[in-house]
């Protein structure tokens, strides 16, 4: 209609007037049409959300995961990932310092310490009673576990397992009771939690002492597993979890737990009750995430943080785009 109208005006001038109002209005309202979108953009930016885990290697890989695939989904998120061993970052979910992080099932028998501990060692129940209790307890709820079992173990240099015959933790209690040179190379909460060191202890019937035992500050078995592979400080044994990367890397062997003393400890998110009746959709967020984790799968990216050194939130990052659930 309006080129209609200037075609009929005979006046030159007229015409560019009219011409440079209508597009200069044009422009105005792709400006407002654009601030409304990034209004609107804005308003539906969810959070903030604050993410942690632990210190160890596969801790901070997961947390990463966490923290990149919620801001893909327009979550504002505060990094707190590589917080703290785990009775630190359990105070800090109860008071609610931190909203999410990833835990290990297995770990449930630690919390609830009056369960029956045979209930542990099977994952799916392990997971349903953990699941039942941190929520009626704590207002704690579990999202679904990876099948991945990143037990507690003790590993040793394959070239001492050869030489002495070590197979399994049954033989390293002979090791040990025959007086022979041991230095374990360890955190503070596997010396002291009753379901780690302890727990192995009392199952296979040895002690070590505390001049056999370097205890780190962390539980980053990235550094336990480098000491036993270099003999730092005397140290031929290494705390070590079964999902860890570097284990073939440093050639270090696991020691069989053959009387399974320890649980499973699958890892999955943990979130306030308050944060995922907020938000529900983080759930169908991380669900898929984690699902596609296994065993084979996490050694392999813990290997490329702990063995090759680069960064957790770029091999998190890298892998979340490679599975599609982040675009480039």
């Amino acid at each position: 209609m309006f080129l209609t109208l200037l075609r009929k005006l005979k006046d030159e001038k007229m015409k560019k007037i009219i011409l440079i109002s209508l597009i200069l209005g044009a422009a105005a309202l792709l400006l407002i049409f654009s601030g409304c979108s990034k209004a609107a953009e804005a308003e539906k930016a969810k959070g903030p959300i604050v993410v942690a885990s632990k210190i160890d290697t596969e801790g901070a890989l997961l947390g990463q995961m966490i923290v990149q695939i919620l801001k893909s989904n327009n979550f504002k998120v505060t990094d707190k990932t590589e917080f703290g061993p785990t009775d630190v970052i359990r105070k800090a979910i109860f008071s609610g310092e931190i909203d999410i992080y990833p835990e290990y099932t297995g770990n449930g028998g630690f919390f609830f310490s009056n369960t029956d501990p045979q209930l542990w060692k099977n994952a799916e129940a392990g997971y349903r009673k953990v699941k039942e209790l941190d929520l009626k307890e704590n207002n704690l709820v579990w999202l679904k576990p990876a099948a991945a079992n990143n037990t507690w173990a003790i590993a040793v240099r394959n070239d001492l397992a050869k030489e002495k015959n070590l197979k399994t933790l049954e033989d390293f209690a002979g090791y040990v009771n025959s007086g022979e040179a041991v230095k374990l190379a360890c955190s503070e909460e596997f010396v002291t939690r009753p379901d780690s060191l302890p727990a192995f202890e009392q199952a296979y019937g040895f002690k070590l002492q505390k001049n056999q035992l370097i205890i780190l500050s962390g539980g980053n078995t990235a550094q336990t597993e480098k000491a036993a592979a270099e003999g730092t400080d005397g140290v031929n044994f290494a705390m070590a979890y079964g999902t860890d990367g570097a284990l073939a890397a440093l050639n270090l062997l696991v020691l069989e737990d053959n009387k399974e003393v320890q649980p499973v400890y699958e890892p999955a998110p943990i979130v306030r009750k308050e944060i995922h009746e907020k938000y529900p959709e983080i759930e169908a967020i991380l669900e898929p995430v984690f699902a596609s984790l296994n065993l084979v799968i996490l050694q392999d990216l813990n290997s490329r943080i702990a063995v090759q050194g680069r960064n957790a939130g770029e091999v998190a990052g890298e892998y979340l785009k490679t599975k599609g659930f982040i675009r480039e």
